[in-house]
């Protein structure tokens, strides 16, 4: 049977751990009691041996106490009292305090320590209790209005389509927004204050006046997150208007909205050209584009689901705290052989954190406008969105692991021994067998990759990081360690059993022209699988796949979020495969593969060019990242986390005019610039992406939380990453490891450097959980759309 401790920490929302009941600490303190109870009945029993005469009084006196006539009077006195304290303040509610009422042997002291714990814990569950519900019944309030908002303009679509007997599928301009009228002046407009500027995010505004006392609701309603709040509008031209105005607002998230926003705003100029100035009846006409309505209907969507994932955790946590209550007082009582857990378990199911039903309302409420609005009065389809079920782990996944597993190490074994018995990776061996399939094994980066990803997802899992949240990965689509396995061995079979194959077609005397197209058919296989349409092999991780990678070329023009930067990162440790991948694009596509011209692509200045070209690119794309997170985030850091890939490309260049001219001069130059940036990423990894190095920590020179609990390991990571960082020093030393081929000795430095950063993953993300347990932070805050502006200033 499991243990309780085990299923509470299982259990328990891993951002809010540190507002949990701390059962650990109190069961300490309950061995504690245990101990010195222990030590105590070992005196009484040497006692009893000497003294039979007391111990029989002892023994009636016991008996006594159970009989009725002194029962109830034991009952009604108690053994401890709880003093209710009214709070100072509303946020911090009532505070408890216990006091014993009896003595505890030799233990009064560890006791009264034990229950000044309990009631430290219940204050502070109720506090944090009442803090979050107070969060989530604002948003929800917040939400019902937007909503309320949402349904007057989709009414008023509706209504404008029936009028014009068109339907909603047309996409003429007049049918594709909402024409309405505002009261307006004829004054100028003004130019708006900071305040009101960082009060704006990052979207496409069109400003309207709801003829509809809806619209007044709309007053608090603005919850802006802060990384939106330097924002730059499209669109600085504002209408003075009588009464409250309503901006909607869109994040430009994408290229498409932004080009789509820049499109609308144009068009709307050219269709108010002629109306700029108020009618006679003092209104203006003002059109809604309806994409942005569907695209507001689907920020408040999205929003509605945080608020009830938000709601969730706290029904847990509620839960979880009763269990932890009940299971601690029934272990005191054991210990202790007193009637403590109905008295203080009284206390505890009448403070607030139990007693309030504000959340459960509310997580009706929403989950009944969800059915309503979002999933046509169908139930099971909005449980879908609203309780997303998790995936079953298979033991079919398991067994084709092994089963790949197995064929992958035959298969390499084999390809091992026919490689050295023909000698194909001696210097001197095959050049052109050695060009052809060297492009081939440049792709084990890749799936070697892959692999410490899935030994990172394990590890996150194992140590309770909340990875699908920093990710914001959808929990019923996300791949699991497992199938991370699968798709590597699987692969990795796939490449090693086609390397065989093309290894033994040789050997058998085979010409190159008729086997030389192999590698090519499997790299353009893999090519074809990651774009396949159909639903197979994980359609939904290789489209967000390839969404990111979208979104990190077009970098600037996406606003980053955490899986963007982080897969950058990643590129970044993948420089070697994507030069390789130019080079074999142009191998294939110019046709040198059919006479065997391997030089042909290294010859030519143009392909060369682009080859240092594609060595910049990941550090060019990361740049580019925090330059956007700058602009939209406002925080310095950003800027100087810029740098640092500044660094990193000025180092690559060094390198690059090194490789050309190989002289004193430029040997010198690639030192100090790759000494300089790799100080420099040592000093961004341990201290700002690893949170170590910390001076005043109580765990030295780390950081004050750490999930593993043995500290060597971080000194030791440290260390490792120290290492792997100055492999760039092979560059110069151009060492040659015995007889092995240069380059299987690149493939394996490429190697090293993608280890190191399936390395640094791991601590990156513990990082990332623990500044969001700090706050707290366990949903999304998703910005709304509908926001009410104040014109009269």
């Amino acid at each position: 049977m499991v243990k309780f401790s085990k299923q509470f920490e299982g259990q328990l929302v891993p951002e809010w751990k540190e507002a949990f009941v701390d059962y650990w600490q109190l069961k300490k303190d309950l061995k504690k009691i245990h101990f010195l109870n222990e030590n105590n009945n070992n005196n009484n029993v040497m006692s009893n041996t000497t003294n039979n005469e007391s111990s029989f009084s002892r023994t009636l006196y016991t008996s006594l106490k159970k009989l009725p006539l002194f029962g109830p009077q034991r009952r009604e006195q108690g053994v401890i009292q709880v003093h209710r304290k009214i709070g100072q303040t509303l946020s911090k509610g009532d505070l408890y305090e216990t006091e014993l009422l009896e003595q505890f042997a030799d233990n009064t002291e560890s006791a009264t320590e034990f229950f000044a714990l309990l009631d430290l814990q219940l204050n502070k569950v109720n506090q944090f209790f009442r803090t979050k519900e107070k969060e989530f019944v604002e948003r929800g309030e917040c939400l019902m209005k937007q909503m309320e908002i949402l349904i007057e303009l989709k009414a008023a679509l509706i209504k404008q389509q029936h009028d014009k007997g068109t339907s909603l599928g047309q996409n003429t301009i007049e049918d594709e927004s909402i024409s309405g009228t505002i009261s307006c002046d004829e004054e100028s407009n003004k130019d708006k204050t900071e305040q009101e500027q960082e009060q704006d995010i990052e979207n496409s505004i069109d400003q309207v006046t709801l003829d509809s006392p809806r619209s007044n609701e709309l007053e608090n309603s603005t919850n802006i997150n802060r990384e939106d709040n330097k924002s730059k509008n499209l669109s600085e031209q504002m209408i003075n208007c009588q009464g409250k105005s309503l901006k909607i607002h869109i994040p430009l998230t994408n290229p498409t909205r932004t080009f789509s926003a820049i499109t609308y705003l144009l068009r709307d100029d050219i269709i108010n050209q002629s109306s700029k100035k108020c009618g006679p009846d003092g209104r203006k006409k003002l059109h809604i584009n309806k994409t942005k309505l569907k695209h507001a209907e689907k920020m408040i969507r999205g929003a509605f689901i945080e608020l009830y994932k938000g709601l969730g955790y706290l029904k847990t946590y509620r839960t979880l705290n009763m269990l932890a209550f009940v299971k601690i007082l029934k272990k005191f009582d054991k210990v202790t052989n007193k009637q403590v857990l109905p008295i203080y378990l009284r206390v505890v199911e009448s403070s607030y954190f139990n007693s309030s039903d504000k959340a459960l309302k509310l997580a009706d409420d929403v989950e009944e406008i969800f059915i309503k609005h979002f999933a046509e009065d169908d139930k099971k389809k909005a449980m879908k969105y609203l309780k997303p079920t998790q995936k079953k782990e298979s033991h079919a996944v398991t067994f084709f692991i092994g089963l790949f597993a197995g064929c992958f190490l035959a298969l390499f074994v084999g390809y091992v021994i026919m490689a050295h018995i023909t000698g194909l990776y001696r210097p001197k061996s095959d050049t052109i067998y050695m060009e052809t399939v060297y492009p081939v094994l440049r792709q084990v980066l890749m799936f070697l990759h892959f692999f410490l990803y899935g030994c990172n997802i394990f590890m996150w899992r194992k140590t309770r990081v909340n990875y699908s949240f920093i990710f914001e990965l959808a929990q019923t689509k996300e791949l699991k360690y497992r199938d991370v396995f699968l798709i590597c061995t699987t692969s990795m079979t796939a490449v090693v059993g086609v390397l065989f194959l093309h290894l033994t077609l040789v050997a058998k005397g085979y010409s190159y022209n008729q086997i030389q197209v192999i590698p090519g058919l499997l790299l353009l296989a893999f090519i074809m699988l990651l774009v396949c349409p159909f639903n197979i092999m994980y359609k939904s991780s290789r489209y967000r796949f390839i969404c990111v990678i979208r979104n990190i070329i077009f970098s600037p023009l996406y606003k980053v979020v955490m899986l963007d930067f982080f897969m950058a990162d990643q590129l970044c440790s993948q420089v070697p495969m994507l030069r390789n991948l130019e080079y074999v694009a142009c191998y294939y596509i110019t046709g040198s593969y059919k006479n065997q011209d391997y030089g042909y692509c290294m010859r030519t200045k143009y392909y060369r060019d682009l080859a240092y070209a594609v060595s910049f690119l990941p550090y060019y794309w990361r740049a580019m990242q925090c330059a956007r997170r700058w602009f939209d985030e406002g925080h310095k850091s950003h800027l100087v986390n810029l740098g640092k890939y500044v660094s990193a490309m000025l180092a690559a260049g060094a390198k690059v005019a090194y490789e050309k001219e190989k002289n004193m001069g430029w040997l010198c130059l690639v030192i100090v610039m790759s000494s300089a940036a790799t100080v420099y990423q040592l000093y961004w990894d341990f201290v700002k992406d690893w949170g170590l190095l910390q001076c005043h920590s109580k765990n030295p020179w780390l950081r004050n939380e750490l999930i593993l609990r043995r500290k060597f390991i971080y000194y030791f990571s440290m260390g490792l990453n120290l290492v792997l960082r100055l492999a760039w020093l092979q560059t110069v030393l151009h060492y040659n490891f015995g007889t092995v081929d240069y380059r299987v000795t690149g493939l394996f430095l490429a190697a090293l450097e993608v280890i190191r950063r399936g390395h640094w993953n791991y601590y990156r993300l513990e990082n990332e959980h623990l500044n969001n347990a700090g706050k707290f932070r366990a949903v999304k805050t998703v910005p709304l759309p509908f926001h009410e502006v104040d014109e009269q200033n």
